[in-house]
């Protein structure tokens, strides 16, 4: 209740006396406030979801295929927003991308069975990423780029990052609530776990209403009347994106083995380790990506975008591998923070990449289509990841995500090292 009365204040400060700043910053307050509600979600479903499953008696395949629904709904969420957003509206398209990850709440709070829940998830686009990967997510790439001079795009893009993993951090955090409602006040775990999901649910209504106030400085650039209509694109936009989006499928084909929902399985099959607990450690986690993105703007403005993601990303899989074979919760924590200080510092600097090489009225075609790539790819990686937990080895997922994940860095750095973005020419 204190978090709905806070955010309606908030909404009635907006609406009432429309703050006192420029369009463009009131844009950008608005998007990151959405999206901070949304990262919220993202995050609390990161921690309970795999574990959630796992109670109700859901095996490492059938909570693997439910990821992997969600992740698909997100990405025919992706293809729709990249084809209509310019010419539908993108704050049209926001606010309903935000309204339907509502219904993603009820197959848990109700406790459909598997065949109901894979369909509601697919449609909720219900992320067991732990981060912010939505078709919104997207979108919000391609807007916030516009709202800035290009000096400025990096370290807005790292802030903006920065609000999603710090407000995932606080819906990691809240994962735990279950346990500490049923230890604390007794209430039934169960009860617990539906208490959870409606507000997640809610959450997402509240979010969508930010998008209401946006003026129409966030809509496609003036200048291409043809880019409202259809997407024009040229051929060498086409070929870049091409390529990036093809590197990119294979780093998320990676990533999708190592979402943070089988992550917390694997930390609560393998060593015992409680929702308070993952809770605490993914809390953490999120912190060290937040802290990170601003780390990745000063560095990216030292060395480049291009170095920074490839030499940043490298060790963080490394780190990755070397967690799969720790022999103790202690070891397998440790590696693993280190790992999640490093990985998300390619994060902003990707985003601020992709809409250097294009020219402003294709960015939502770059950001949705290099985002698309990657949710297919997390999709199918997370389908068959459960598959090799339970058939393979319980550790396959950190091993062939990490390994994928190097191949993407090292062909990374080899076909785009000296394509560098205007500000560092």
């Amino acid at each position: 209740m204190d978090l709905l009365w806070f955010v309606g204040f908030q909404l009635t400060l907006f609406y009432n006396f429309k703050i006192a700043m420029s369009p463009s910053v009131r844009n950008l307050v608005l998007i990151f406030a959405a999206a901070a509600m949304r990262s919220f979600g993202i995050g609390l479903l990161g921690v309970v979801l795999g574990v959630f499953l796992y109670r109700k008696g859901f095996s490492s395949t059938s909570i693997g295929l439910v990821i992997a629904a969600g992740l698909a709904g997100s990405a025919a969420a992706t293809v729709v927003t990249t084809m209509s957003a310019d010419r539908l509206g993108r704050r049209k398209i926001l606010l309903v991308l935000s309204l339907l990850s509502a219904p993603g709440a009820l197959p848990f709070i109700f406790h459909w069975s598997s065949i109901a829940l894979i369909p509601m998830a697919f449609i909720g686009m219900v992320n067991g990423m732990g981060t912010d990967r939505s078709a919104a997510f997207a979108l919000e790439q391609a807007v916030i780029p516009g709202l800035v001079p290009n000096q400025r795009r990096t370290w807005t893009l790292a802030w903006y990052s920065v609000v999603l993993d710090a407000s995932g951090a606080l819906g990691a955090l809240a994962g735990g609530f279950p346990i500490l409602a049923s230890r604390v006040w007794g209430v039934d775990l169960a009860a617990s776990y539906q208490i959870l999901f409606a507000g997640y649910g809610a959450l997402s209504v509240c979010g969508s209403l930010l998008y209401l106030w946006l003026s129409p400085e966030v809509e496609v650039p003036p200048g291409d009347t043809g880019a409202v209509t259809r997407t024009i694109v040229s051929p060498k936009t086409k070929s870049t994106i091409s390529k990036l989006s093809a590197l990119f499928a294979i780093d998320s084909f990676g990533g999708g083995f190592l979402t943070d929902a089988l992550v917390a399985y694997w930390f609560f099959r393998r060593f015992g380790i409680a929702e308070n607990q993952l809770a605490l450690l993914f809390f953490t986690i999120h912190v060290l990506n937040a802290l990170s993105h601003l780390g990745a703007a000063a560095l990216a403005r030292r060395i480049g975008l291009v170095n920074t993601m490839v030499f940043t990303h490298l060790p963080s899989s490394i780190f990755l591998i070397a967690a799969g074979f720790a022999p103790s919760a202690r070891w397998a924590v440790i590696l693993f923070l280190l790992r999640e200080a490093l990985v998300e510092m390619d994060v902003p600097t990707r985003q601020s990449y992709v809409a250097a090489v294009v020219r402003p009225e294709e960015r939502t075609f770059a950001s949705g289509v290099t985002n698309l790539t990657r949710n297919i790819s997390w999709a199918a990686a997370s389908s068959v990841a459960g598959v090799f937990m339970q058939k393979v080895a319980f550790s396959a997922p950190l091993l062939l995500g990490g390994g994928l994940k190097i191949i993407y860095d090292l062909l990374l750095y080899r076909s785009f090292r000296h394509v560098a973005a205007p500000e560092e020419k």
